[in-house]
């Protein structure tokens, strides 16, 4: 399977072809990067049964293993972490991290997730990215300050340490 066709049933196959695409990536290691956004809208199908289950699964096992993204992925990276979907939002933020400086153009993206998202692993991820950025805007700084104050001791704990990183 070539990547244009791996990248065309992942985006367009029914779910079982879906759900085949991201196994094959799954198994690439590093050599999936081409296919992170990808990847990561792919974690978006969660239903709880069936084949769009196997999507999520598979997609996640090769976010795994990913490493960091292409450069080329990071704008859209950028969207998905604005994802209305838990998961594509985790791994959005999470390979936003795995670029480090690469991606600090989306740090108030980031940012904004650290400060308004109701989900708790969503913020300890943003928190962890915007140290690997080494974020320099206000905006950045302020959310990781207040974020170091957080009653959630691993937040707290991972603001703090991104402040460090900042500062070093």
């Amino acid at each position: 399977m070539n990547a244009a066709s791996t990248l065309h049933q992942l985006r367009r196959g029914t779910p079982r072809e879906r759900a085949q695409a991201a196994e094959y990536l799954a198994q690439q290691g590093t050599d999936a990067a081409y296919a992170a956004s990808e990847l990561t809208a792919a974690c978006g199908d969660t239903a709880a049964c069936g084949d769009t289950a196997e999507i999520s699964h598979w997609a996640v096992a090769a976010l795994e293993e990913l490493g960091p993204p292409p450069a080329s992925a990071i704008d859209a990276l950028a969207s998905l972490a604005q994802s209305e979907a838990p998961l594509t939002a985790y791994w959005a933020v999470t390979l936003l991290g795995r670029a480090g400086e690469d991606a600090a153009e989306h740090q108030v993206v980031i940012a904004d997730l650290l400060e308004q998202s109701p989900d708790l692993a969503l913020r300890e991820k943003a928190a962890w990215s915007l140290g690997r950025m080494h974020a320099d805007c206000s905006q950045a700084r302020l959310a990781l300050q207040n974020a170091a104050t957080s009653q959630a001791a691993r937040l707290s704990r991972l603001a703090t340490k991104a402040l460090q990183q900042i500062e070093a």
